[in-house]
């Protein structure tokens, strides 16, 4: 999974093309820290038709507000450069792969 800061969101999610899945979290989210493992398996599986990325709320926090995420976890999902869907709050990995494969 590609680790995401404000430096290099704007080149790997905003200007890149494709689908993309944003992990929203935080070291203070259990909720986040508990679905992150299953994201990183889900990565894997599907390795080449997303890219994956996370980015930690935490010293990003104008960047989230910027993308309009109001709380953890937050997933978003981006398609060339434009903000396609979401799921926040309570997540399920199982949500997280329908909807992946919807987009797919």
């Amino acid at each position: 999974m590609l680790v995401l800061t404000k430096e290099n969101f704007e080149a790997e999610v905003l200007n890149a093309e494709g689908l993309i899945l944003v992990d929203f979290w935080s070291e203070k989210c259990e909720p986040c820290k508990a679905l992150m493992p299953r994201i990183h398996e889900l990565a894997e599986k599907y390795h080449g038709k997303a890219k994956f990325c996370s980015l930690d709320t935490n010293g990003n926090k104008r960047l989230a507000m910027a993308q309009k995420v109001l709380g953890l976890p937050t997933i978003l999902f981006y398609r060339n450069g434009e903000r396609i869907a979401e799921l926040t709050t309570s997540i399920s990995i199982e949500d997280v792969e329908t909807k992946l494969l919807e987009l797919a």
